[in-house]
């Protein structure tokens, strides 16, 4: 299966009723891991590099990994920049062979956030991949509180940017570790009234696992963004392997010892999202 891009994974996804999972990866071992549990599930996924991981590894390097494990997977893979923050890096990605571009002007006036975004929309679309944008910020557990999405501004955003998915403020939060919150649903329905567009959930990890399932089969929220839920299954398999064996240094040895955790952490993400398994 070749690498994909998002609107080749999401379309499907809102015509018949389901999410896929934007997994945030930091490393080789996570991403991998992450494929490996798309291809148990037979569903596809979409690899995402965010700002700390970029800040970690290039982004040249990141697009020829992604590529390498998509195109040696049995299920659609995305190579998908997760919250770039101006043009250039933009522009970096999909030269870096990225399929995907993620643009955050949410802390922007919507005027601004929406000319800047229907060109690096109209950048993605020429060269034959994807974008999404976000409308209504997002914010942090223990830092910056969010601001809703107006479903008004959402419609607009939609139409004039032309973006191929559309993260909202419902609610959810980034970094959020425990699943006490949970998704204003009248608002999400208030913006579906008004747009065709699949609807991105960032912050995932703090969405109760119940109302997740919920939304991936009965709303357009087609692509649900997971990052903190699977860093804690890593950081809990890595402890686990250095605190068995002090002696122990070689980090190849020790790193291996997280692929089959993180591996069934994230088959149960995308188990979730009620993608229909593919014949692989």
């Amino acid at each position: 299966m070749s690498i994909a891009t998002l609107a080749e994974v999401l379309q499907p996804a809102l015509k018949d009723g389901y999410a896929v999972a934007g997994l945030v990866t930091l490393g080789w071992e996570d991403m991998r891991a992450y494929v490996a549990a798309a291809e148990a599930e037979g569903a596809p996924v979409i690899l995402q590099a965010g700002p700390s991981c970029r800040a970690h590894t290039p982004l040249p390097i990141l697009g020829k990994m992604f590529r390498y494990l998509a195109e040696n997977a049995s299920v659609p893979v995305v190579a998908h920049l997760d919250h770039g923050y101006t043009f250039e890096e933009c522009r970096e990605a999909l030269d870096s062979g990225f399929t995907s571009l993620m643009y955050d002007g949410s802390r922007k006036s919507i005027d601004q956030n929406i000319d800047e975004t229907a060109a690096i929309a109209e950048m993605a679309h020429k060269a034959g991949i994807s974008c999404e944008g976000e409308i209504g910020f997002v914010g942090y557990s223990g830092g910056e509180n969010s601001a809703g999405t107006d479903p008004e501004d959402a419609a607009r955003f939609a139409r004039e940017t032309q973006v191929d998915a559309m993260a909202i403020s419902v609610g959810n939060v980034h970094l959020q570790e425990d699943k006490q919150g949970g998704l204003d649903e009248p608002r999400i329905r208030a913006i579906e009234a008004v747009t065709t567009v699949p609807l991105v959930i960032h912050g995932g990890s703090g969405v109760p696992l119940k109302q997740r399932m919920a939304l991936a089969t009965g709303s357009k929220i087609c692509k649900f963004n997971i990052g903190t839920e699977l860093r804690m299954a890593f950081g809990a398999a890595l402890r686990e392997a250095v605190n068995r064996d002090p002696e122990r240094f070689d980090r190849v040895t020790i790193l291996k010892e997280t692929h089959d955790p993180v591996m069934a952490a994230a088959c149960t993400v995308i188990r979730a999202f009620g993608a229909p398994a593919r014949k692989v």
